[in-house]
């Protein structure tokens, strides 16, 4: 099963999709026009059911096979949603509403699912039936979550799920997975700083809150350095820091600092959350400070169930024979991770070539990548649910 000639065919009917959507980036659950053209492209494909509003605007089409001798539903996931970022590629179709843009590639997942949706629903040559699911708020609302909380899974009797999202830096058709946490968890911390504030050639006189803060910043780092097992992946970074004042003479009474965890094990993740705690009130407390720290939860590890990971790979050498199975884990995150949480399923990687980076005002989806990533798709369905 390589790269199936009908989406060498279908190639500039896609990409005509992809910058479509490119030129009309929207942000979060504010997908409507993108999650209206899904719907309304899956209908024109012949789909047997087609439901919006699944997650607020997410869409979901259902593709009956030929046969349902053994009652199989496969889901295949895409997401919608783009960034509040101003873009700086310089592409004819380049984002049309300024400060907002496709950097991650959304657009060109939602066109393969599409390519690989136009495909099953021609064929229908698999026994079962496939979902294919258009998320929105992948970038940090949580469109996964809140369509696994709209009973998805339950409602269209989904038994396992897959996704796959691009990677700059590796070749154009290529693919990389691993068993296991593949993605890492993403929590956030705010901590609030409270001293005393004051004149600043009066130091003495007060308690000093970015003096206090400083010091937690670097205390912070600790924890990765001293306080969890070095084989284990975790980062915390302190990305805020923030005063009520600006003046160059006066010392704040309260400091603001925000920050990210990453870890790929919940009970490292647990402990970091104890530490952050510990070490922001203590050093706090040294100083005559207090601080009050507000940590949450956000997406949880994506994790690759063992059988599901050996399908997805089978698929992807099938398709370009050129497979990483053991990528390294990623420190990123990814909401599939509460779609993983409710079915087994595994997420996969595919080349984007050499391009810039996810999330950078000057990234690009490969159109060349397509037929891989939809090809991919679609075989997933049909490896998984063989026909009769």
């Amino acid at each position: 099963m390589p790269v199936k000639n009908r989406f060498a065919e279908l190639l500039p009917e896609i990409t005509a999709w992809r910058r479509d959507f490119h030129e009309n980036p929207e942000l979060l659950f504010e997908v409507h026009r993108t999650a209206g053209k899904v719907a309304e492209l899956l209908r024109s494909f012949g789909c047997d059911e087609v439901v919006e509003g699944i997650g607020r605007t997410g869409v979901v089409g259902v593709i009956k096979g030929k046969t349902d001798t053994a009652g199989r539903v496969v889901g295949l996931r895409a997401d919608m949603d783009a960034l509040p970022i101003l873009e700086a590629t310089g592409l004819p179709y380049a984002s049309k509403t300024p400060g907002k843009m496709h950097a991650c590639g959304h657009d060109g997942h939602t066109a393969m699912l599409l390519g690989a949706a136009k495909y099953l629903a021609e064929t229908r040559q698999f026994d079962g039936t496939a979902v294919v699911i258009f998320q929105p708020a992948e970038e940090g609302g949580g469109g996964g979550r809140e369509m696994v909380a709209d009973g998805m899974m339950e409602r269209f009797g989904v038994q396992e799920v897959y996704g796959m999202h691009n990677w700059p830096g590796l070749p154009v058709g290529s693919f990389a997975i691993r068993e296991g946490a593949l993605m890492a968890a993403a929590d956030q911390f705010e901590i609030v700083v409270t001293g005393k504030g004051g004149h600043a050639a009066k130091p003495h006189e007060t308690i000093d809150t970015t003096l206090v803060a400083a010091h937690i910043v670097v205390a912070l780092q600790s924890i990765a350095s001293r306080n969890v097992d070095p084989l284990k992946q975790v980062v915390v970074s302190t990305c805020t820091f923030r005063t009520e004042s600006e003046a160059h003479n006066v010392i704040p009474q309260t400091v603001l600092l925000k920050g990210t965890v990453r870890t790929m094990d919940p009970a490292v993740q647990d402990f970091v959350e104890g530490r952050i705690k510990a070490i922001a009130e203590n050093t706090a407390a040294a100083f005559g400070a207090t601080a009050a720290v507000n940590y949450m939860r956000g997406y949880p590890v994506t994790v690759n169930a063992p059988d599901n990971t050996a399908y997805a790979i089978d698929v992807a050498k099938k398709v370009s024979g050129q497979v990483n199975p053991d990528v390294a884990p990623q420190m990123g995150a990814e909401d599939f991770s509460y779609m993983l949480n409710e079915r087994p399923g595994a997420y996969i990687f595919l080349g984007n070539g050499d391009t810039a980076m996810v999330h950078h005002p000057a990234y690009n989806f490969d159109d060349n990548a397509i037929p891989f990533g939809a090809s991919w798709y679609a075989g997933m369905v049909e490896e998984r649910m063989p026909a009769a």
